[in-house]
C-alpha cells in the first residue's frame, strides 16, 4: 500500500520536517509582528502581529496603544546642516524616529547622539526641555546648544532620576 505524502520540500525531495512545513510556517508568521523586517516581541508596548515599515505604521495602526504606552526614549538628535543646534525628543524606539527623519534629509545626515530609555518618556522628555531650557535658548524640542552639551545635561539629570541609560 502506497502513502501519499503531499508536502514534500522540492530542495530535498523529502517530506518536509513538521516545523518547516508551509502551513505550520505561514500560522506561525501570522501572529509576529515584524518592523522594518525585524521581529519585535510580544512584551513592546505597541505589539500588534503584522509586518510594517515603521513602528509609526504599526502605532496608528494601533493607536489606541501608543496613547496608553508610557515607556519609550528619549533621545537627542542633531544635523551638521544645523550647527549648534539639536532636537530633543521622546519616541516608542529612537532609531526609528531618526529614519523618519533621514527621510526628510536628501544627504541622510541626521544623527543619534544618545537615547535614554525611560519608563515614562513623557515625563522625561518635559523634565529634559525644562532642565535644557535653563541654559539655552528654545525652538520647540529644538534646543542651540550642541549635542554634547545636551548629552552632559541629561545624563546628569537622568542618572540622579536612576533612569537606565543606553549609549550609541
Amino acid at each position: 500500500m502506497w502513502r501519499v505524502v503531499k508536502n514534500i520540500n522540492p530542495k530535498t525531495n523529502k517530506p518536509y520536517y513538521y516545523k518547516d512545513n508551509p502551513e505550520a510556517v505561514k500560522a506561525r508568521d501570522s501572529k509576529r509582528m515584524y518592523v522594518n523586517g525585524k521581529e519585535v516581541l510580544k512584551k513592546h508596548p505597541l505589539y500588534k502581529p503584522g509586518k510594517y515599515k515603521g513602528f509609526t505604521d504599526a502605532a496608528f495602526s494601533s493607536l489606541q496603544n501608543y496613547a496608553e504606552a508610557k515607556e519609550g526614549q528619549v533621545y537627542i538628535i542633531c544635523n551638521p546642516s544645523f550647527r549648534n543646534w539639536c532636537k530633543v525628543g521622546m519616541a516608542v524606539d529612537a532609531e526609528d524616529r531618526l529614519k523618519q527623519y533621514q527621510t526628510s534629509s536628501p544627504h541622510r545626515d541626521y544623527a543619534l547622539v544618545k537615547c535614554y530609555n525611560t519608563s515614562n518618556r513623557r515625563e522625561t522628555e518635559t523634565k529634559a526641555h525644562a532642565e535644557l531650557e535653563k541654559n539655552y535658548k528654545r525652538k520647540g524640542e529644538w534646543f542651540m546648544c550642541t549635542g554634547y552639551n545636551a548629552q552632559k545635561i541629561l545624563d546628569a539629570m537622568l542618572e540622579t532620576e536612576g533612569e537606565q541609560l543606553d549609549l550609541f
